[in-house]
């Protein structure tokens, strides 16, 4: 896909334009299993996942969708073996190398959200440049949660707005959501319409616990390596037959 603005014409015919969700959020469950189905290394299914990924936020962009959030590493994830961490770290090191460029040329604006300072320093570097060479940027919005997990953000918000209070910026009564949200990791993004989780588990996994209060979930077997445009498409319909109610009749 070459440099360009929103482009409807690919939007397939059974989607509604006006019924797509604005935000998209994915947890890419299953990329060890389908390497481990096929009788490859784990890395090999992580390194299919990025490219999975990449066509997903092509996708956002061909569709008119403005914004997509990716759970890329949890806080738990730092318990897996040390060879998988240490694979995982480059590789989104050098994602972000190997790919800035094309992300400039699309407009995409890169951001992270996320226990940053707990990164290897070289991975933080990366992280700076990709997010101020995209600032300006107004294509879709690209969240990559690193590091994230959604319990430790509300309590680093808690701790964040106690502070306030104890040095006298802030009254106990002016608190309130938007106070809340002003101090979570992804300050300044709207929620997300739709989470999508791959490879049949049904549940968050400590992610946008505060922002999925509204947002429809849908879960599906298919293995992330293996969710293409066509599975992306099966979740935008299911979401498009569902009615939003937000608490009221």
């Amino acid at each position: 896909m070459t440099a360009q603005s929103t482009n409807l014409e690919y939007l397939p015919s059974d989607l509604k334009k006006e019924l797509l969700p604005k935000h998209v959020a994915v947890i890419m469950d299953g990329n060890g299993r389908w390497a481990k189905r096929k009788g490859l290394p784990r890395i090999m299914g992580h390194k299919r996942g990025v490219d999975i990924l990449k066509d997903l936020l092509r996708c956002c962009q061909d569709w008119g969708i403005k914004a997509l959030t990716a759970y890329a590493f949890s806080t738990e994830n730092w318990g897996r073996p040390e060879e998988e961490v240490e694979f995982l770290m480059t590789l989104f090191q050098r994602v972000l190398r190997q790919e800035l460029r094309e992300m400039l040329q699309e407009n995409v604006k890169i951001n992270f959200v996320g226990n940053l300072v707990a990164l290897p320093n070289a991975l933080q570097a990366e992280i700076s440049h990709s997010i101020e060479q995209t600032k300006d940027n107004y294509g879709v919005n690209f969240n990559v949660a690193t590091n994230y997990g959604g319990r430790q953000e509300i309590i680093q918000a808690c701790r964040a707005i106690a502070e306030k209070v104890e040095q006298g910026l802030l009254q106990p009564d002016q608190i309130n959501e938007a106070t809340f949200e002003h101090h979570l990791y992804t300050a300044g993004s709207c929620d997300p319409d739709l989470i999508i989780r791959t490879s049949g588990e049904m549940r968050l996994s400590n992610f946008l616990l505060w922002q999925a209060a509204y947002s429809e979930i849908y879960f599906t077997d298919t293995l992330w390596p293996d969710f293409d445009r066509s599975e992306f498409k099966k979740a935008l319909l299911a979401y498009q037959q569902r009615e939003r109610r937000f608490g009221k009749v």
